[in-house]
């Protein structure tokens, strides 16, 4: 049987369950943990799995690669410079071609051979000229990816109106569809700047007491949080 563990992220900033594997690790040490990029760094922070649950869907569950060598860690701060620079670099050549479209987050693959440039538009934009600009000056691929306001929130993060870190940046998984008729339900107030996230759109935790979706968020679901 796995053993599971709880991991902080330090590029996102969230706690989580991964799979520990057969890697020798305690509370304190820093490891490099499977992501989609190929690797983000992680500091053990619990050893108990009682306290920081898995996903529900076993296929769901990163894998620890190894424990964190000096040269691991080097290469992460490295990574993170690299990022910014890319980031300010793409920012300036979108205003000077006027593209309308706002950038968010730029992330760089663990091997360094693939860029990710995450923004968000109203509608298509032809950014061609744009990405040739940015392989030419990063000689590595890039990629332009569209995502949505409230992915834009999950992935920058913050602080709403209840004072604790955003739902949609700390434990939730999935977005899930979140309409007015669910305040009503619990009878709130319909007034748009109190019921809006940072994102502009209906808060997400308008649905957690939605009987429709069969339960209701339990405290459990909040360990990451």
């Amino acid at each position: 049987m796995s053993e599971i563990i709880c991991v902080y992220e330090e590029r996102t900033g969230k706690v989580y369950g991964v799979d520990k594997g057969q890697v020798e690790l305690k509370i304190g040490d820093r490891c490099v943990v499977e992501s989609d990029l190929g690797g983000e760094l992680g500091e053990v922070v619990h050893a108990c799995s009682q306290v920081c649950r898995a996903p529900r869907d076993s296929q769901d569950i990163a894998k620890i690669i190894r424990k964190a060598t000096p040269e691991d860690i080097d290469k992460f701060r490295w990574l993170e410079q690299k990022e910014k620079r890319a980031f300010e670099f793409c920012l300036k050549r979108i205003m000077e071609r006027k593209l309308p479209m706002k950038l968010v987050r730029v992330r760089y693959f663990f091997n360094e051979k693939k860029g990710i440039f995450y923004y968000t538009a109203d509608g298509r934009i032809d950014f061609r000229q744009l990405v040739k600009d940015l392989a030419k000056e990063f000689k590595m691929r890039i990629e332009m990816r569209q995502i949505g306001v409230r992915d834009e929130a999950k992935m920058i993060g913050g602080l709403g109106v209840c004072g604790r870190v955003l739902c949609c940046a700390s434990f939730m998984k999935t977005f899930e569809p979140v309409t007015i008729q669910k305040a009503k339900k619990q009878q709130i107030a319909i007034n748009p700047t109190k019921i809006s996230g940072l994102c502009g759109r209906l808060m997400c935790c308008l649905g957690f007491e939605d009987a429709s979706r069969g339960r209701m968020y339990t405290e459990e679901d909040k360990v990451e949080d």
